[in-house]
């Protein structure tokens, strides 16, 4: 695979510019926060990099998991920073939504289908667990926002279902739904059109690296299963954790915002 030298790095990213001279001509605000998430992408790349380097040389079991259980702890606190829930409220279940079902779905890709004889081996464990992680993270910061903020702005709805003896799990089913709906609408529209209109980056990564099309495009077809799996345990384990600590003892919504 060929290597991108550093000054070919920094050709690259001058395509940054065309976006940012737009959001400049069109007066969007977002020319500081898309140079800020750049220059952290670059810095935070160079440092996992490093990082896995050695994290591939060491290849423990224990440092491994504990590397994975970062990851939910950052994915966790920027879910919540994203959909401005109070850390009390979903901290915990986010952490263990996250891990509960990275671990679920990854352990049963690199057990029953890769047939891994160590599948906490950092080469494997690592990336699959980061892949489920970028993936469920996008899906819970949706799924909540759509759960909550359909419960705040329709709240005569659900004291309605409660009213007419329904029970609270009947009551936000609803609201469930929509949640799922929402957050699984982009996952399903682009697993559609998968190889037509776009090739994932997963795999045109694996063809580059030297892989043959099709054992790429096998691992492509898994990622998409387990990622598409992991996200809706996540999403259902967390909003089941967090909707325990979002009700009072008589049913009514607390206040769940920041």
């Amino acid at each position: 695979m060929t290597d991108i030298s550093y000054i070919s790095m920094v050709i690259g990213l001058l395509l940054l510019a065309i976006p940012l001279y737009f959001f400049r001509m069109f007066g969007v605000p977002q020319i500081r926060a898309m140079v800020i998430a750049a220059a952290r992408m670059v810095v935070q790349l160079f440092l996992i990099g490093l990082y896995l380097k050695y994290l591939f040389e060491w290849n423990s079991p224990w440092v491994n998991i504990l590397w994975v259980m970062i990851m939910v702890l950052v994915a966790s606190f920027t879910a919540a920073n994203r959909t401005r829930l109070r850390y009390r409220m979903v901290i915990v279940p986010m952490c263990i939504g996250f891990f509960a079902s990275a671990l679920i779905v990854g352990m049963y890709f690199l057990l029953p289908v890769l047939r891994l004889a160590h599948p906490f081996d950092a080469r494997y464990f690592v990336p699959i667990m980061g892949i489920l992680m970028g993936n469920m993270l996008g899906v819970n910061v949706l799924g909540l926002n759509t759960f909550y903020d359909g419960i705040q702005r329709e709240q005569q709805l659900y004291y309605y279902l409660l009213g007419n003896g329904a029970t609270h799990f009947e009551a936000i089913v609803p609201f469930v739904r929509r949640a799922i709906d929402k957050s699984f609408a982009p996952c399903i529209a682009n697993m559609a059109v998968m190889g037509i209109v776009s090739l994932p980056g997963t795999m045109i990564g694996q063809i580059l690296g030297g892989s043959a099309p099709g054992i790429a495009i096998k691992y492509q077809m898994m990622i998409v299963v387990i990622t598409c799996t992991a996200s809706i345990l996540s999403l259902i384990f967390t909003l089941y954790l967090a909707d325990r600590r979002s009700f009072d003892a008589y049913g009514r919504l607390r206040n769940v915002r920041k």
